[in-house]
């Protein structure tokens, strides 16, 4: 599905995202989010974050953190951690944001 693109012209790819939800949630629900990663912040919001596949997969996730029943507060697309995958349009910023209000 990579290589499907959408009607405003961005490709449907895979990509590492940071969902933040207000409320803590226990480790133990990382499975339940696909082995991603949680993070308990000091500001009482947790981050699920990790490489998601393709949209499909990020609205998956999306509806999962309503399950849960927590206030999402923002989806946010990451760079990858590392040099794994270069910056396609280096002078163009690459991380976008949604705040969710």
């Amino acid at each position: 599905m990579s290589g499907r693109t959408g009607s405003d012209g961005n490709r449907h790819e895979a990509g590492r995202y940071e969902i933040r939800i207000k409320g803590h949630l226990d480790t133990r629900w990382a499975a339940w989010f696909d082995g991603l990663s949680l993070s308990l912040e000091s500001d009482g919001t947790t981050i699920i974050r990790g490489p998601v596949v393709d949209q499909a997969a990020l609205h998956g996730l999306l509806q999962r953190v309503r399950d849960v029943g927590l206030p999402l507060v923002s989806v946010t697309r990451v760079e990858p951690d590392g040099p794994e995958e270069p910056p396609r349009n280096p002078g163009k910023n690459q991380q976008n944001t949604k705040e969710i209000t």
